[in-house]
């Protein structure tokens, strides 16, 4: 799927975060989000996703051959999680909606996280590997990162590089400005 944006822009009140960006996403590509801090990457990842409207302007989404419903994956550091389910229930809940790529067993293990503890007692960084766990093992044509090694120790830094690097034929779409997580990316929006 194609993604257009013509001409969008987003404003707060009578404030224009950003205005007049014209780009295209073509599917499979890996396009980083870039720019200062409150330049609105995170909004405009938002909005190429559909969880924000611009204020002016459009996104078109070229449609695939399939008819199927497109499969989306947001990972951002204001994703929510159910905590008072283990991991296994997490995920057995998550593969109601989404195939899953490998078994459960599999995920937790790649993942380096225990499947029978609640993720209320994960730490920041094991909660963020639950959130990747649905990007990388179920089903996605397009998935959109903010962030995503945000609270990563050096080995789940890792393991996310050699994951996103596994995902050749899905569009990834990544607001940061870390050097590290971009360096995956062929293509950039500088904000």
């Amino acid at each position: 799927m194609n993604i257009i944006a013509e001409d969008i822009g987003k404003k707060y009140g009578k404030n224009w975060v950003f205005r007049h960006l014209n780009f295209e996403i073509e599917p499979g590509a890996k396009v980083a989000i870039t720019g200062k801090n409150g330049s609105g990457k995170s909004t405009l990842l938002q909005i190429i996703s559909g969880y924000l409207t611009p204020s002016h302007g459009i996104i078109k989404y070229e449609e695939s051959e399939s008819n199927e419903d497109l499969k989306i994956a947001f990972i951002g550091p204001y994703s929510e999680l159910i905590e008072e389910f283990s991991l296994e229930e997490f995920l057995k809940f998550h593969s109601q909606f989404r195939n899953p790529l490998v078994s459960i067993k599999e995920m937790a293990e790649r993942a380096t996280l225990p499947l029978n503890k609640p993720i209320s007692d994960f730490s920041t960084g094991m909660k963020q590997r639950v959130k990747l766990i649905t990007a990388f093992f179920f089903e996605n044509e397009l998935i959109f990162f903010d962030e995503p090694t945000s609270n990563l120790d050096e080995e789940g830094f890792d393991w996310w590089k050699k994951e996103v690097s596994r995902k050749t034929d899905q569009t990834i779409i990544l607001a940061s400005n870390q050097s590290s997580e971009i360096e995956i990316c062929s293509k950039s929006i500088n904000l």
